[in-house]
């Protein structure tokens, strides 16, 4: 695999001490062995390749998923746990300048679309995910940003048809928001969860409908020629169609049209032990809304059901023991910064993974061109609870050779532009990076 990060960030370090994990019983998947056949092959048993294996075998294909490591393993196991709005990072004006205001209207309307499917998911299947927060929360981090707040709210009702909630800095504390924060707004859109309740949850409904799932098999080749074949270390399997469905833990030769097509980051994630009664009130803080800034390192938090603080943040283009280091210090040092009262409180759960961007900022959901009956899905920009459940189904209706039943934007069908300088890309946001480093951004 040419894969741009050191071998340490697709090891288990980085995850070790992921919260995720201790929350349920994570069972087992046999690999891949002998000689297997199905309709469609799909790399990656995240978010995305679990939703388009359900949806495939819903429709009656036979379907079996190939995963490196087990389901769940990547970034749909050890994320923040935000099922909300988004997928692209681009702006509504840039949007509009490289699509047109239909196609960026035609995109924030999947946006919604997105947060419906996951969520039809989960009750159609009764899948137990600890689901709480009634929409998301932008708190506004400066004057500037509070000073906005009104102008978002008209954009949102008018892309999404929901009344968006402002408090300003005087009424946070009494709605359990106590922070260094200037105002806030909740747009009744979303919800927090455990997203290793949720995938586990997909992969269970997936082998209920008769899906295939194989961990500890990666594929090492893949043979392309009226159908396909992938190797595996101790099997291979013929496919009519292939679904790839591996996101920021891609690599650059699986296939070859991969490379420069996607930009791994990674975001960094902690979790408090519980909170006493008297803590929460020291700080001010109960409000179990799923809650983020808009700082180019946003800030993503919930305070979860069972009491324990969840504090993510963006951030790190390094990969190693030491880069681990700086990371996690990092990032407690803005979760004191921001729960002051918390300071003393110990987070014995820290881990990072890969999400990945696009150059355009945009995801993607279509097909490989240079593999007539191949597909993928990429770059949800730290959004996949969603995206990637939404993604996941627009591919399972491309591979059945048929136009989604669900609204396809403009937007998703754009094939994402390589990134310059190749293999060395991330080299391109070094100096992004240190300048909003340096600003405190």
């Amino acid at each position: 695999m040419k894969r741009i990060y050191p071998a340490h960030a697709y090891g288990e370090v980085p995850r070790e001490k992921c919260y995720w994990p201790t929350t349920m019983a994570v069972p087992r998947s046999a690999p891949a062995r002998g000689t297997l056949t199905a309709d469609v092959a799909i790399i990656g048993a995240g978010f995305t390749g679990l939703s388009a294996a359900l949806h495939l075998a819903q429709d009656g294909a036979d379907v079996i998923v190939l995963e490196a490591q087990d389901v769940g393993w990547g970034a749909s196991g050890r994320n923040g746990g935000f099922c909300c709005l988004g997928g692209s990072a681009a702006s509504d004006g840039a949007l509009k300048r490289m699509f047109g205001e239909e196609a960026r209207r035609d995109y924030r309307a999947t946006e919604r679309a997105a947060v419906d499917l996951a969520a039809g998911l989960i009750d159609a299947h009764g899948l137990d995910v600890d689901r709480h927060s009634q929409g998301e929360t932008l708190m506004a981090h400066t004057e500037a940003a509070a000073q906005s707040f009104e102008t978002r709210a008209r954009d949102i009702e008018r892309d999404w048809g929901a009344t968006p909630t402002i408090l300003t800095r005087d009424e946070l504390a009494e709605n359990g928001m106590n922070g260094p924060f200037f105002g806030a707004m909740t747009t009744p859109i979303g919800f927090g969860l455990n997203p290793m309740k949720y995938v586990q949850g997909l992969a269970e409904a997936a082998r209920s409908a008769g899906v295939r799932i194989y961990g500890q098999s990666p594929v090492q080749r893949i043979d392309h020629g009226s159908s396909f074949t992938l190797q595996t270390p101790q099997g291979r399997v013929n496919a009519r169609r292939l679904i790839v469905a591996t996101n920021g833990y891609s690599s650059d030769d699986l296939p070859d049209w991969m490379a420069g097509r996607y930009l791994p980051t990674q975001s960094n994630v902690l979790v408090t032990r519980e909170l006493t009664d008297e803590e929460i009130a020291a700080q001010g803080w109960s409000t179990h809304q799923a809650c983020y800034d808009d700082r180019f390192f946003v800030h993503y938090f919930r305070l979860m059901p069972n009491r324990r603080m969840l504090f993510g943040m963006r951030g790190g283009l390094f990969s190693g023991p030491w880069a681990d280091r700086r990371m996690h210090s990092n990032i407690r040092s803005h979760f004191e910064t921001m729960f002051p009262a918390w300071a003393h409180v110990e987070t014995p759960h820290s881990w990072h993974g890969l999400l990945s961007i696009a150059r355009d900022l945009t995801p993607y959901a279509g097909p490989i061109d240079t593999m007539p009956g191949a597909y993928t899905a990429v770059s949800y920009h730290g959004n996949g609870v969603a995206m990637g459940s939404y993604a996941g189904a627009l591919l399972a209706d491309l591979a059945q050779d048929r136009k989604p039943t669900r609204p396809y934007p403009a937007i998703m069908q754009s094939p994402p532009k390589k990134w310059p300088l190749g293999r060395f890309r991330r080299a391109w946001f070094w100096p992004v990076y240190g300048a909003a480093w340096a600003t405190g951004q």
